[in-house]
């Protein structure tokens, strides 16, 4: 159980942090980078799920599933896989959690419209912001894989595929708030030239 006493610690003041196994590593590094953005994402959740607990709550529990993943996501990449603590066994992504991913989006799926263009983000509050949250599960995606092949970090394959299946979820669930698709704002190429 975590047990937060006080939030500020000072320990940061220096421009690192720690990871679970207790080392401190510079707030620019690209694991420290990965799990800030996975935050980030988590955050943009939570703002979409404004506009989806009344009228969607389907989504919405869906939502809440996914947000205390994104946490243990966090909690994956901020202990490296060579950390050893007697008595503690890290917290990693685990494949059921990419499958449950993957069945709600091919649940929600199956209710949509065929896309004939690509969407652009809007068409209602609560598929703008699964928009947003989309595009920065993106980013913490690309954060993963520059931390894994630029930074040589391990960064486990599981992890890897959730983040990638959350990006998916929140677009085909932007694409269900609105309408099912019917309301979905299309992208027209070369419509202002």
């Amino acid at each position: 159980m975590v047990k937060l006493n006080k939030i500020y610690t000072r320990t940061g003041d220096d421009g690192t942090t720690g990871l679970v196994n207790g080392e401190r590593r510079a707030k620019s590094d690209l694991r420290i980078e990965a799990f800030g953005t996975v935050d980030e994402a988590n955050a943009c959740i939570g703002l979409a799920r404004l506009h989806t607990t009344t009228d969607h709550p389907e989504i919405d529990r869906m939502l809440e599933r996914i947000q205390n993943d994104l946490f243990d996501l966090g909690a994956d990449l901020a202990t490296p896989p060579d950390t050893r603590i007697e008595g503690y066994e890290p917290l990693r992504i685990v494949a059921s959690q990419v499958a449950r991913v993957e069945a709600e989006i091919d649940g929600l799926n199956a209710g949509l419209q065929p896309l004939r263009s690509f969407v652009l983000p809007g068409g209602s509050p609560a598929a703008a912001a699964l928009h947003l949250a989309r595009t920065v599960a993106r980013r913490a995606e690309r954060a993963m894989v520059a931390a894994r092949d630029v930074g040589g970090q391990d960064i486990g394959p599981e992890a890897m595929r959730y983040i990638n299946r959350v990006s998916d979820f929140l677009f085909v669930a932007a694409r269900a708030v609105n309408g099912l698709g019917s309301n979905d704002v299309l992208w027209v190429p070369g419509a202002n030239r």
